[in-house]
């Protein structure tokens, strides 16, 4: 048999609007992505990315997206993510754009690269904050979500400082 080989594009749904990535579905995402696809490379594109297309994995409160598609096609779903200017769901129409992070060959290297960019997104949060208070508050928020007792919360937001 032969092993049928993958890319995964990592990207990121930016809206000003904080309505569009609470109301996104991984099938309304996957149609949308589809639909652009057939209308900008036709019917070829639409043939040829429907075949092991599909939404891996959808975060709606950061607005990560994960697509997995045939390796010898990616490029057509990569050049056709910048023509979705909206997302369309339950009768709302959410202006909005992709913004492809990173291109892998497995959810693994895309795991890790997302872990490196949410550090390297931390840090530039942290390093523009205005006061003291709002860069504790930051980081309490951090440590909270990311520890489940406070002891280890304390003992992280002082290694943190």
């Amino acid at each position: 048999m032969v092993r049928f080989k993958h890319r995964y594009l990592l990207c990121e749904l930016v809206s000003d609007d904080p309505r569009c990535r609470l109301s996104i579905d991984d099938r309304v995402l996957g149609g949308l992505v589809r639909d652009t696809i057939a209308r900008v490379h036709g019917t070829f594109g639409a043939a040829a990315c429907s075949i092991g297309f599909a939404v891996r994995y959808l975060n709606a409160y950061t607005g990560i997206v994960l697509l997995r598609c045939r390796k010898e096609f990616y490029q057509l779903v990569w050049s056709a993510l910048p023509f979705i200017t909206y997302l369309e769901n339950k009768g709302y129409r959410y202006p909005c754009f992709f913004n492809t992070l990173h291109v892998g060959g497995t959810i693994r290297t895309c795991q890790k690269f997302l872990i490196q960019y949410n550090r390297r997104q931390l840090l530039i949060l942290l390093q523009n904050c205005i006061d003291e208070g709002e860069r504790e508050a930051i980081q309490k928020a951090v440590t909270k979500s990311c520890f489940l007792d406070e002891e280890s919360g304390e003992e992280a937001a002082e290694a943190l400082e």
